[in-house]
């Protein structure tokens, strides 16, 4: 078999490599979060398969040596469309771009090559149905494959490390896979149709690979650090709990020691100074000795505790609760669900300007056969989000996993976990079956 032949055998049609580019963008818009609804998308997404069409048949009419700039052409396409359509950052579109422009690779060589195996000589209605039902099969199985790491729905955000290792992975897979195709005078080209056709599919299919287990582990390892934080965080929760506990047991005890110390400034002769002096010593320490009773020791401290945190940032807390309900759970998760929710809850309310707005209201009750802890809180509005998940709006390292933390340990008691906000205020409600 001549050079030539071979190459004119082992080229993709144009058209068949802009649909799989399009396919492959395809699979991600219909996982990731998108910035429109289903109908605009629609639109957009068919705009983009225009545009590949278009580009891909132009550069069909270029010359060989324009061949990569053409590429790069369909590459920027796929990240304008990808862009366009969902709710991602431009690093993370040029991320999911070097996935989707592998997948497409692999889908389009492997198709031609079992076209040109299997149906040489086929006639265009036999082609297009052998079309459809490879790129529909690889395809659908790539959309389970990324929905096992990808939530339906969810927001990514990668950084630039990330960016650079897909892009270094799909530069090189593009690169070894058609090298054969670009140039047969190399140590490392063939010079076979066949064996082109194999080492195209194959590179590509080891280099969609690759992607894959690079974003499975950056997952894993985003997963393993959540739940050390997460961690951590509980055990800090906790060992301030128990600090509280003791500071609150020993402010208890000198509140009625204080009473002693009243009777006795009470028997002062002079009645301007007794009087001004039990005034003083009696607000002084007013706030220590109004602990909260709810029937439950654990909810006690932390709602003591967090009252004094935030009287002293200005944040009224108001609370109408019935701790007995909680007493099925840990002190543990009692801590982290409750004193989770009011750090947060505290934390939002001090971004308010006006001291008269910072309200906080906690309400524990049974609901029919369920209990309902219910924490509101007044904010400025804003909610920040990652990952379809709310988020911490500090930066530092160590924030944001406190409503994972009240997730977990609302689910490991059957409960479920519900969110709202509107421009005024924040509510966060946990409910558990008794």
């Amino acid at each position: 078999m001549s050079d030539v032949v071979t190459s004119e055998l082992a080229e993709i049609p144009r058209l068949f490599t802009a649909l799989a580019e399009w396919g492959a963008c395809v699979v991600f818009i219909a996982i990731v979060r998108r910035r429109m609804r289903w109908l605009p998308t629609v639109g957009v997404a068919l705009a983009g398969l225009a545009a590949l069409v278009g580009l891909q048949l132009w550069a069909d009419t270029l010359p060989l040596a324009l061949w990569i700039p053409g590429m790069l052409g369909a590459a920027l396409t796929m990240f304008a469309l990808l862009f366009a359509s969902l709710r991602i950052t431009a690093v993370t579109a040029g991320y999911l771009t070097a996935r989707a422009f592998v997948l497409a690779e692999f889908v389009a060589s492997l198709h031609w090559q079992l076209e040109r195996f299997y149906l040489p000589d086929a006639e265009g209605v036999a082609r297009a149905a052998f079309l459809a039902l490879v790129y529909g099969g690889v395809l659908v199985l790539a959309w389970l494959a990324e929905r096992r790491h990808l939530t339906r729905g969810a927001e990514i955000e990668v950084g630039w490390r990330e960016l650079v290792s897909a892009l270094a992975i799909a530069a090189a897979t593009f690169g070894i896979s058609n090298l054969s195709f670009a140039n047969a005078n190399t140590p490392f080209s063939s010079r076979l149709g066949p064996e082109i056709f194999y080492i195209r599919t194959l590179v590509d299919l080891c280099g969609y690979i690759a992607l894959y287990v690079q974003h499975e582990v950056r997952r894993e390892m985003q997963t393993r650090r959540d739940a050390e934080a997460m961690s951590q965080l509980l055990r800090s929760q906790h060992d301030q709990y128990e600090l509280s506990r003791r500071a609150i047991d020993e402010v208890s005890r000198k509140y009625h020691d204080m009473k002693h110390h009243l009777d006795a400034l009470r028997a002062e002769t002079d009645p301007g100074l007794r009087e001004r002096m039990l005034d003083d010593l009696e607000e002084s320490i007013r706030d220590y000795g109004a602990q909260v009773r709810t029937g439950n020791r654990v909810v006690d401290v932390v709602l003591t505790g967090k009252r004094l945190r935030a009287n002293e940032d200005g944040v009224d807390v108001s609370y109408v609760a019935d701790g007995r309900l909680l007493d099925f759970m840990s002190p543990l998760d009692v801590t982290a669900v409750l004193g989770n929710a009011l750090d947060n809850a505290i934390e939002a309310t001090k971004r308010i300007a006006d001291a008269d707005e910072r309200l906080v209201r906690v309400a524990l009750f049974a609901q029919d056969d369920f209990v309902m802890l219910r924490v509101e809180n007044t904010f400025d509005g804003i909610v920040k989000r990652s990952d379809g998940r709310i988020v911490s709006r500090k930066r530092e390292a160590g924030h944001g996993y406190g409503l994972r933390n009240i997730e977990a340990a609302v689910e490991r008691y059957g409960g479920s976990l519900s969110i709202s906000a509107d421009e005024r205020w924040f509510s966060l409600r946990a409910l558990f079956p008794r």
